[in-house]
């Protein structure tokens, strides 16, 4: 999916949520346990409830992996039922060397056809590249992340720039606002401001909104270009809303209530 694709069903949707689908055997409703396939029906029944309401689905892998084969076939699964007109990440977080990540790169752009690839940087250029091989694909650094322990790393500061601003600056120069996104957690909306000067065309793929408390106004506020450049993500405050028969209702409730305000901001950014 290209960057224009992107933007363009953001405004056909009035939207720009993701919906994590971070789905866990010992947190979907009980009755989907006697199922052929237990996580495959849950999240077909979300996307059946949330794929008018957002623009794209983020798949924590680590909760496929953890039950081995059988969560790799739902994944896969997962993935062919997902509509193709929705951007899909692949929340993996890899980062090897070039050789593994040429690997990395044919597994989940080419094997499983996800459109971006959450990627630690630590490792440099050659660690990110091959991922930037595709057209049509992104690959999502970790820039700002959302959780507690970022501050252990990411803001220590050298030559007058904290760590997280020497990612960007660098790696935005490995590819382009067509190929490359940036994880940036609202938990940290104040940041949004600094990050934007660094990298004001770029989208941001921004977990933290919902469970871990990050505002969504003031990430919109602070982070929000002239493309939108913003996906905003929520897991488990959409996919556990509800734990009984009826939790996909549910879920739609409270992805509507994101999809709702997302409208108002967009209108007021871009007009209705």
């Amino acid at each position: 999916m290209t960057y224009q694709q992107l933007f363009d069903q953001i405004l056909k949707k009035r939207s720009f949520l993701s919906v994590g689908l971070d789905s866990d055997l010992k947190k979907i409703p009980t009755h989907l346990l006697q199922t052929e396939d237990p996580i495959f029906e849950f999240n077909k029944q979300i996307i059946d409830s949330t794929k008018d309401l957002c623009v794209s689905y983020k798949l924590n892998i680590a909760f496929y992996e953890a039950m081995g084969v059988k969560g790799w076939i739902s994944l896969e699964k997962t993935l062919k039922y997902i509509p193709e007109e929705i951007f899909v990440i692949a929340d993996a977080k890899r980062g090897d060397i070039g050789n593994t990540c040429n690997k990395y790169a044919e597994a989940f752009f080419e094997t499983l056809h996800c459109d971006g690839l959450t990627i630690a940087p630590y490792m440099g250029e050659d660690s990110v590249s091959p991922f930037l091989k595709y057209p049509g694909k992104w690959a999502i650094l970790l820039a700002l992340t959302s959780n507690i322990g970022s501050r252990d790393f990411q803001f220590l500061e050298s030559e007058g720039k904290t760590l997280y601003q020497h990612v960007l600056a660098k790696s935005k120069t490995w590819g382009s606002k067509e190929n490359l996104m940036y994880v940036v957690g609202a938990t940290h909306p104040e940041n949004f401001l600094d990050i934007r000067k660094e990298v004001p065309d770029h989208f941001l793929l921004v977990p933290g909104i919902g469970a871990q408390g990050g505002d969504l106004e003031a990430v919109c506020h602070n982070g929000m270009n002239d493309s939108c450049g913003l996906l905003i993500n929520s897991s488990r405050s959409i996919i556990y809303a509800g734990n009984d028969a009826s939790f996909s209702d549910a879920s739609r409730q409270a992805a509507l209530s994101y999809k709702l305000e997302m409208d108002k901001i967009l209108t007021n950014k871009f007009g209705a």
